[in-house]
């Protein structure tokens, strides 16, 4: 069943201000961070989204779709699990762009309390990506649990041998076999996650399932939208950005985007013939973020050339990047 969609600034000031451990609301809670890593299109975001219940991270076939640091979280009895959605970690990054995405990633990874690996199982072998992680992992010494994701794919037989290989790594405390689309094997993977938290205060209200701010959420499912719909002719290189965010007086929100990318033709890709495909993408956009909020949307998306926004620090910030000196 589908949550209804509550981040930090949907709620009353006095509704997210700080617990403490001798407040009587937290008496016997359990908490703590599970950062999720993996190669790019290894089904991190569909995790994520399906062990929290509803869309905090966007999903499409392209590449390194997530960027920056997403959040998504669980509340069940009387534990709350933070998940940390990542960017896709890969051998080689040399655009300025991939570099800071990999920086955060590790980053993360660094500074989670749980650690949570996933793997497309459906390949017949391991990607150099993953072989580079595993590698990364090997010589840090750290500990992860292992979710072979997809395995609605794959036949029983592949499975066991992969796994058995992986498990002869010494790096992995316990392997699931998943589908993040089926749902088949969640449900031992979030006990699982739940028996290791410790006891903590919560640090999120009960109703709250990320802390991405909503208009970075709604130039998320933008961004989205456009990659699926032109992720074969899109290039990579473009951004979205909520410029303006209004609630008006009967309810509905006003939201106004820009979409950023580094050349004429790109503008010209975007917007598609007399304009179709930008109607598409908005189109698209909108009745989701509609979904969403509970609440009509009056989505407008204007398209512009800024050709070094990818080395731009301000760029950079929006999303919750640093862009190396």
């Amino acid at each position: 069943m589908t949550k209804e969609l509550t981040t930090s600034s949907d709620l009353p000031s006095d509704e997210t201000s700080d617990l403490t451990a001798d407040d009587p609301q937290v008496v016997n809670t359990n908490c703590g961070f599970v950062t999720v890593l993996g190669a790019p299109n290894a089904g991190k975001s569909s995790l994520v989204n399906a062990l929290v219940g509803t869309k905090v991270s966007i999903v499409s076939p392209k590449v390194q779709t997530t960027r920056t640091r997403v959040t998504g979280i669980l509340a069940v009895d009387q534990d709350q699990i933070v998940f940390v959605d990542t960017p896709g970690i890969f051998r080689s990054a040399k655009r300025p762009l991939e570099q800071s995405m990999l920086d955060r990633a590790w980053q993360e990874a660094n500074d989670g309390d749980r650690l949570l690996l996933v793997i497309d199982a459906a390949p017949s072998r391991l990607s150099d990506d993953v072989e580079h992680i595993i590698e990364r992992l090997g010589q840090e010494g750290r500990k992860a649990t292992l979710v072979l994701n997809k395995v609605d794919l794959v036949s029983p037989d592949k499975l066991l041998p992969l796994a058995e290989r992986l498990d002869a790594t010494g790096l992995f405390e316990k392997i699931f076999m998943v589908s993040a689309k089926t749902g088949s094997g969640l449900a031992e993977l979030e006990a699982h996650l739940r028996a290791g938290l410790a006891p903590s205060p919560w640090l999120f209200p009960e109703e709250e399932v990320t802390d991405m701010p909503n208009r970075l959420l709604a130039a998320e499912i933008t961004r989205e939208k456009l990659f699926l719909r032109l992720h074969q002719e899109l290039p990579y290189n473009l951004t979205v950005e909520t410029e303006n965010w209004q609630m008006a007086k009967d309810g509905s929100i006003r939201v106004e985007q820009v979409i950023y990318v580094t050349r004429d033709n790109h503008k010209a890709i975007v917007l598609g013939k007399g304009g179709s495909a930008i109607k598409q993408v908005g189109a698209s956009a909108r009745h989701e973020l509609q979904e969403l909020f509970a609440r009509r949307v009056h989505l407008f998306l204007f398209v512009k050339v800024r050709e070094n926004w990818m080395n731009d620090p301000e760029r950079y910030r929006q999303m919750g990047l640093t862009l190396r000196s």
